[in-house]
């Protein structure tokens, strides 16, 4: 059965593959997106993808789009420990939603070992790189059968 997922990614995942490539790894959005598309053309899912690096466009974006979704794949990136108004998005929306973090999060400076966002989805995963993605979409077929 056909699934339709968001896969939302937050401020400067734009810069893939450039900054910091130790901690995020090397590979770009377009990587990212197409690793994606592998996995949920194979599942037969839908999915649409956004990324925006200011908060607002990425809310409105999740209120304009939740009702054709099923569920959520969100790396909010550095708004994960700042954003309560992405939270209340999330929790408004009652849709099923994974946080994935490239890097792991718990490993980091202090201030990164807390999400926010995180709180209003399932689960959070972090530090498995791009395959934590896919990750969260297996998590969402389990959660959606």
């Amino acid at each position: 059965m056909s699934k339709n997922i968001l896969i939302i990614n937050g401020p400067n995942l734009n810069f893939l593959g450039r900054p910091e490539m130790s901690i995020y790894g090397k590979e770009t959005l377009a990587d990212l997106h197409s690793i994606i598309y592998q996995w949920i053309t194979n599942a037969e899912w839908q999915a649409r993808f956004f990324q925006n690096n200011s908060e607002g466009e990425i809310i409105d974006y999740i209120q304009n789009n939740f009702e054709w979704a099923d569920g959520m794949v969100i790396n909010p990136a550095a708004f994960s420990h700042t954003s309560i108004a992405i939270y209340d998005c999330i929790k408004s929306i009652s849709l099923p939603s994974i946080e994935v973090h490239l890097s792991n999060i718990y490993h980091r400076e202090e201030f990164r070992r807390i999400s926010i966002t995180g709180l209003a989805c399932e689960k959070i995963i972090a530090g498995l790189g791009v395959q934590g993605y896919i990750e969260a979409l297996e998590d969402l077929k389990k959660i959606l059968k």
